[in-house]
């Protein structure tokens, strides 16, 4: 088996993930449809097939570490000009996230790697695409907000035609969130 291109991310629970993934079309991202809406917490990287049952055997034993904890997203960011992408900024549950992509890359597990940039938990909703879609994508999202409890991540594998689908889920142990804050919160978008 040769070598294969995986990710680990917190999906963005629905109805969310599907309105960001068509706004994200919308914008004229050509990826999007090829990318549930997700929060990385272990970019695109390359193992070898036969790797697979040491990376799940690890993943499972980060996520058995975890706890369940509350997610938010609240308004608009960008890494340009030093990337050309436009994001949802997580405002709740970004500590929990850096503690996972840590040991997610940990120097003891199969999945070291070093990161391109410092580790900033956000959903890409723009990326690669003309000035002006980028600022509109800015503006159109900039009151957005969107809450849920993250209960754990997926491992996906990115296909030969460049759509990523999920493999496995692995949920955290421990106790669960309270309920009030284990409800999907409202996503609200100014009419267009």
């Amino acid at each position: 088996m040769g070598t294969v291109t995986i990710g680990v991310s917190i999906a963005v629970p629905e109805p969310h993930g599907s309105l960001l993934q068509e706004r994200r079309a919308g914008f004229g991202d050509a990826a999007a449809h090829g990318i549930p809406t997700h929060v990385t917490l272990l970019p695109p990287t390359e193992v070898g097939g036969q790797a697979l049952p040491g990376v799940e055997a690890h993943l499972t034993a980060v996520a058995a570490a975890g706890r369940p904890f509350p997610m938010r997203l609240s308004g608009t960011g960008t890494f340009r000009p030093m990337s050309p992408v436009v994001y949802l900024r997580v405002v709740q549950g970004a500590e929990n996230c850096a503690w996972l992509q840590q040991r997610i890359r940990s120097a003891s597990g199969p999945l070291t790697r070093e990161l391109l940039f410092p580790y900033h938990p956000h959903v890409t909703v723009a990326h690669g695409i003309d000035e002006a879609a980028m600022d509109r994508a800015f503006e159109e999202l900039a009151h957005y907000e969107a809450g849920w409890s993250c209960t754990g991540f997926a491992l996906a594998e990115q296909g030969a035609d460049g759509v990523w689908r999920k493999l496995r889920d692995f949920a955290f142990g421990g106790a669960v969130v309270p309920p009030q804050t284990a409800r999907v919160g409202r996503g609200s978008l100014p009419a267009r």
